[in-house]
């Protein structure tokens, strides 16, 4: 297995396991804003987890549903959004930046789920360049980024629509400088072949998912692998797909997974792992990094492990 030095910033440590924002910091401020980001940078996580899909006019933006949704999006006039609302693949980049994200819908199952989040006054949803730019900032230098491609379901034809995301998004990444602490990440797993065909120099992460969804997080919308059976390993099915970091739901992971992985080469994180009981469990299996909505917690659990 070819060796990409971006995945460091995700393999646990002596210290245990990286920890990555969830969409930035989602239980503490609106899901996929740069406040949110900066916010990671400074209370010290490792690396930054984010969602990109594309507008009409071709642009990546950071956004994780395919649709801007009345849960956490409002339009230029104040009133939210339907839910759901417009695609994203139908809206311009002007007509996406024209919403506000910066708060969630208290109205809303996600609201009421994510009830302590801070509110930003004016957020708009940020481009690729823009979160690029912002981890090519030299004080950001340590900031890994765990990119995921979202493809669009509806797209008319899907292997053009697969190789343009890439396209689009390999660019923005080379152009920023930043290819040296960027993890490819998809549910996709098509995606991530034509990802390694144009851009073999970042590594590529494979999500899986077996339970049920969570509120808001439209499971069901996400291009992913339709199997008649499930592979009886999936690490090993990352292997033989050319994966190097394996990233399932918490709900799935145990402890000999994790070792069998291991000892495929694969990194292992996990996602979206929010309860202290669950954070704890996941430290325990030995995973590599734990993506949280609330990265501060998973801080507090590894401190109090080490004073232990």
């Amino acid at each position: 297995m070819r060796q990409y030095g971006q995945l460091e910033g995700f393999r646990a440590d002596a210290a245990g396991p990286r920890i990555s924002g969830h969409r930035g910091a989602r239980g503490v401020l609106p899901e996929n804003t740069m406040e949110g980001f900066a916010f990671c940078q400074q209370i010290g996580v490792a690396s930054i987890e984010f969602d990109v899909v594309m507008t009409k006019d071709r642009v990546p933006v950071v956004v994780h549903n395919h649709t801007l949704d009345g849960a956490l999006a409002r339009g230029a006039d104040g009133l939210w959004l339907p839910d759901p609302g417009p695609r994203v693949a139908e809206m311009t980049l002007a007509e996406v930046q024209g919403c506000n994200v910066g708060a969630a819908n208290r109205d809303t199952e996600y609201g009421r789920r994510f009830s302590d989040q801070a509110t930003l006054p004016s957020a708009k949803a940020p481009t690729l360049a823009d979160v690029l730019a912002f981890a090519a900032k030299p004080e950001n230098a340590s900031l890994s980024l765990l990119l995921e491609m979202k493809t669009d379901p509806d797209a008319l034809d899907m292997a053009q629509e697969r190789e343009e995301m890439v396209a689009a998004v390999a660019a923005e990444v080379r152009r920023a400088g930043v290819v040296e602490r960027t993890v490819m990440h998809s549910f996709d797993w098509g995606i991530l072949d034509v990802a390694r065909a144009q851009a073999p120099e970042m590594p590529t992460s494979y999500l899986s998912y077996l339970p049920k969804g969570f509120p808001g997080e439209n499971v069901d919308r996400t291009v992913m692998p339709r199997w008649k059976e499930i592979p009886p390993s999936l690490p090993k099915a990352v292997v033989e797909a050319g994966g190097q970091m394996w990233c399932p739901h918490f709900l799935d992971v145990t402890a000999e997974l994790v070792e069998e992985a291991h000892g495929l080469g694969l990194v292992v994180g996990t996602w979206t792992v929010n309860e202290v009981a669950d954070i704890n469990r996941m430290i325990e299996c030995g995973v590599d990094s734990i993506v949280s909505d609330y990265p501060g917690r998973v801080q507090d659990c590894l401190l109090r492990r080490a004073a232990a």
